[in-house]
């Protein structure tokens, strides 16, 4: 028999009627034994994310203010939901104890996790299922950091003993008790994390999407979507800015070489996308799968007569850097140049004492910024065996008169980046997919 993770994101459980089309589903395939739940999404356009609401109480109840409001709000998400669905749970004496804990002041990662917490007991009534509270198996060290050897050790023992559970995402607990919560996004990696300590032989991650798609489809229209995409294709997505899944969900199945299969809780016909090591026999394999881009770059340029004969120059450089703990997105280097790519955001704060150490430091020739850059990644893991993809990458752009800043092909042949000014961004991203479609 095999053993499926699914996990349901909030959109998936945003209402009674989302939690009818779960039970459908699970009833469809008895190998989707564990549910991973998120806290309940937004019904329609404007309307507030029940973990939204809970930050809310929590901002409220910190500053002294009424938190009820919210809080009455959150209560009658949850009643609505086990109203319609018929369930015998009681929210009553759940909503008062975080009433008291918000009196007695409140921990912001305790409160953010009461959706996802009360939507799985909810989800775990209604399917019949086991509930599995992460507190106890989902583990934090002291500094808040997630422990994953730990973790993948105390959720093995907890749901291998069960036929059916369902487990609650986005939270777990350090040695204390203390809950802590993972990044926006995280159960993602709780529905990985489980599927890596059960060893599953997939992992489904439902959402409100048929997959991911080759573009971001507010740019460009009817962009297809990805049949196969490698585990390191996805992270590069990711990273780019491409939301389907969260980076740090990608790894924990990965190192177990466990499939992840992207599919949409509203159209469970569709196949969606299937994330692999490696492609099952008979598949092709597309040069490029796809085209994402991050805006809000900035670009230093540092250029002095034959800085690579100048040992240490690059690393310097850098060094000044990680004094302020500024990241940097790309790091290009010439003959006679060092180029930075950095989020602008993180550069504003730094900006003048940077340079003015720069320039005492390293005498440079030229100091220059270009600012509100984008960066443009075309990814395929075969993209660079194909000799022709890259130059129809550029030409296209040369087509449209789209100016390039920057290029980088990385030695590992995985993707193309390419820096344009960030008003031309939509024109290149519909340029550059046109040029690979």
């Amino acid at each position: 028999m095999r053993t499926v993770v699914a996990k349901f994101g909030g959109t998936s459980l945003a209402d009674a009627g989302q939690f009818r089309k779960i039970r459908q589903i699970i009833a469809q395939d008895p190998d989707r034994r564990f549910v991973v739940a998120s806290a309940p999404g937004k019904r329609f356009d404007g309307d507030v994310k029940v973990t939204d609401l809970l930050l809310a109480c929590c901002d409220a109840a910190a500053s002294g203010g009424d938190f009820e409001p919210a809080l009455t709000a959150v209560k009658a998400r949850f009643e609505a939901i086990a109203g319609e669905l018929a369930l015998r749970f009681s929210l009553e004496g759940e909503i008062d104890a975080l009433r008291r804990h918000l009196s007695a002041g409140p921990e912001r990662a305790f409160v953010a996790s009461r959706g996802e917490y009360l939507c799985a007991r909810l989800l775990a009534e209604y399917l019949g299922f086991t509930f599995v509270d992460p507190e106890w198996c989902v583990c934090f060290d002291a500094g808040g950091a997630l422990d994953m050897p730990m973790t993948l050790r105390t959720m093995g023992a907890a749901l291998r003993p069960l036929q059916n559970a369902v487990i609650a995402g986005f939270y777990g607990a350090d040695m204390r008790g203390r809950i802590h919560t993972l990044p926006r996004g995280g159960s993602d990696v709780t529905g990985s994390l489980a599927a890596a300590a059960i060893r599953a032989d997939l992992y489904e991650n439902w959402t409100d999407v048929s997959g991911l798609l080759a573009a971001d489809p507010r740019i460009v229209d009817g962009a297809r979507t990805v049949k196969y995409v490698s585990y390191r294709e996805l992270r590069t997505l990711s990273y780019m800015g491409a939301s389907v899944l969260h980076t740090d969900a990608v790894m924990p199945v990965s190192d177990q070489g466990i499939p992840i299969n992207i599919r949409n809780t509203d159209k469970p016909g569709d196949a969606g996308t299937m994330i692999v090591r490696r492609l099952p026999e008979g598949e092709t394999k597309y040069p490029i799968i796809g085209v994402a881009g991050q805006s809000g770059m900035s670009v230093i340029q540092v250029e002095k007569l034959m800085v690579s004969d100048e040992s240490g120059f690059t690393a310097v450089l850098l060094d000044m850097l990680k004094n302020r703990q500024l990241p940097f997105e790309q790091c290009l280097t010439g003959i006679d140049t060092v180029t930075l790519v950095i989020r602008g955001d993180l550069l504003e704060p730094w900006k003048e004492d940077l340079f003015r150490e720069i320039r005492e430091k390293l005498k440079p020739d030229y100091l220059g910024l270009t600012e509100r850059q984008s960066m443009i990644a075309v990814i395929g893991e075969k993209a660079t065996d194909a000799c022709d993809a890259n130059v129809r990458v550029l030409q296209a752009l040369a087509r449209e008169g789209v100016p390039i800043n920057t290029i980088n092909q990385g030695a590992g042949k995985l993707n193309l980046l390419v820096g344009v000014p960030e008003d031309r961004y939509e024109q290149a991203i519909r340029a550059v997919y046109a040029a690979i479609d």
